[in-house]
């Protein structure tokens, strides 16, 4: 499913085979979190701008419109007119970001619906049998991601649930795999063909705990390994470091995946630290509110001195906004409240990701990627007078 073509450094180019199609890496997976990219983008604009993978959540397709439905019309790929490789996260980062709506046990979790407080409950089956019949290429386990800082105590006993969560989701996997329908419809052996399962790791910032995890989850030979729980309140260099101490337990041949990260510089720094999938809301968000990334750092297109500027976002750039518009004309559409700003601005932001992963795989491919990320350093995520 995964192949390494080359190295620089800890960097590292490589091919993931989905049912889909076959994934370049590293890759940026753009986040169509209800089958959508918020900004009315559709699934023929994220081709467009170089989209490898469109990542989608389990927790809030089970909500709306439900898994049966989506099923019922196709799979996600039919439902939403997508013909390229697909992820689906598990719904754990919503155990974070809903806390207090939610309640954990040993069995699962369960939540208080943030559309009508209907109660809600996703256990590591559950979440498998979800995403199957959303049709996922890859499929998430269910896990905790537990906010930093947190008491060793907890993370010790959250990570130690969520390796039994894994478990139990490999043993489901494994009864799917092997055509018993139970009560999942009726999902068979070919339904599962081609389609994988991989777990996350979880540990919070204590480095004992990452490690000892990772060798955990590692001996359960699972076809992906993601890394969570970062970059939900710890400093950005304690996040580099947890990297850096789980490098090297990380299996070799397997892609790895780093959630919910990051910034540009995020990026090509975990890239260094070997990591080969990234997803993020953060190009779309900032997108929304008027910032956009350039190869010259990130620029506020609200500011004053843009209302007359009739030069492009990006000198360069290949996306729809910088090819069609100026400065000027997207900063009007935000000021008059124009919803085709916000299109026009993540169509940009995304484009510049998918651009910038582009360039970061052509880098190690020539062995240059050391020399590229020193240029960046301190330049991508900084804001630009220009």
């Amino acid at each position: 499913m995964f192949s390494l073509s080359s190295t620089d450094g800890k960097a590292r180019r490589g091919r993931c085979q989905t049912l889909h199609g076959t994934v370049e890496t590293p890759v940026f997976m753009n986040v169509a979190t209800q089958a959508a990219i918020k900004g009315g983008l559709s699934s023929s604009d994220l081709a467009d701008i170089g989209c490898q993978v469109a990542l989608c959540n389990t927790y809030h397709l089970h909500l709306r419109p439900g898994e049966e439905m989506v099923q019922k019309l196709g799979g996600l790929h039919r439902f939403m007119n997508w013909d390229g490789p697909m992820l689906t996260d598990s719904g754990g980062f919503q155990v974070f970001s809903l806390a207090k709506l939610r309640k954990i046990t040993e069995e699962g979790v369960s939540f208080a619906s943030h559309i009508d407080g209907k109660r809600v409950f996703l256990s590591p089956e559950g979440a498998v049998d979800i995403q199957l019949k959303l049709g996922a290429d890859i499929i998430m386990a269910l896990d905790e991601c537990v906010e930093n800082p947190a008491s060793y105590a907890y993370v010790k006993a959250s990570s130690e649930r969520t390796t039994r969560w894994l478990e139990r989701t490999k043993a489901r996997w494994t009864e799917r795999a092997g055509g018993q329908p139970g009560d999942c419809g009726d999902l068979t052996r070919t339904f599962v063909a081609g389609r994988a399962c991989w777990g996350i790791n979880q540990g919070g910032t204590y480095e004992d705990l990452r490690i000892e995890h990772m060798k955990r989850i590692a001996g359960l030979d699972l076809p992906g390994y993601a890394v969570g729980g970062l970059a939900v309140g710890e400093e950005t260099g304690v996040m580099y470091h947890v990297l850096d101490i789980l490098e090297e337990h990380m299996p070799r041949e397997k892609p790895r995946y780093l959630m919910g990260v990051g910034t540009p510089e995020n990026i090509i720094e975990a890239v260094a630290r070997g990591i080969d999938f990234f997803d993020c809301v953060l190009p779309a968000r900032n997108a929304r509110h008027g910032h956009l990334y350039t190869w010259r750092g990130r620029l506020n297109l609200l500011n004053e001195r843009h209302k007359d500027d009739g030069g492009p976002v990006d000198d360069g750039c290949g996306c729809p906004l910088c090819q069609n518009h100026s400065r000027a004309y997207l900063r009007h559409l935000f000021k008059a409240g124009e919803i085709l700003a916000l299109r026009l601005a993540v169509l940009h932001n995304l484009y510049f990701y998918n651009s910038l992963l582009a360039r970061i795989r052509a880098e190690i491919e020539s062995g240059t990627f050391q020399g590229f990320r020193a240029q960046c350093a301190g330049l991508l995520d900084s804001r630009t007078s220009m």
